[in-house]
């Protein structure tokens, strides 16, 4: 006896769902490129970036020093260089993916994307932002500088 069934093939989103999903694979391609570019041009040689004004003028790092030399780490898959070089970017790179999924997640199942943004979170991120300047610009912070 023949088996007439057809055999299973690679899942096929349907239509509406592939056009729903061009806005977070746009994203996604946007940010590869991004880390494409800060992959192939090293932060660590003079000449590719602008260096950071607030660095320059006055000496304190701001909570985004070192940021490009951690995604160049992360794009060379070293996550110990990166965190070395800023944690705190790290730590926002990683949320961002974990939106990203979620955004993915809820758009093939065709939910509303909500993301409840209430007011203390801003003052949380705000909070931490400054305490990582602060900290990192102090003498026993050494460990948090790029």
């Amino acid at each position: 006896m023949t088996d007439t069934r057809t055999p299973p093939g690679p899942a096929v989103l349907p239509a509406g769902t592939r056009t729903r999903l061009a806005a977070p694979l746009a994203a996604l391609a946007a940010v590869t490129g991004a880390f494409a570019y800060v992959a192939a041009h090293d932060p660590h040689e003079p000449g590719h970036y602008p260096a950071c004004p607030l660095l320059q003028f006055t000496g304190v790092f701001c909570p985004g020093c070192g940021g490009l030399r951690a995604a160049h780490a992360l794009a060379h898959g070293d996550v110990t260089a990166a965190l070395g070089a800023n944690a705190l970017a790290v730590a926002g790179i990683a949320a961002c993916a974990v939106l990203w999924l979620h955004w993915c997640v809820r758009v093939i199942r065709a939910r509303p994307v909500d993301l409840p943004v209430r007011p203390a979170y801003l003052w949380f991120l705000a909070g931490l932002g400054l305490a990582f300047t602060v900290v990192r610009n102090l003498p026993f912070g050494g460990a948090l500088t790029p």
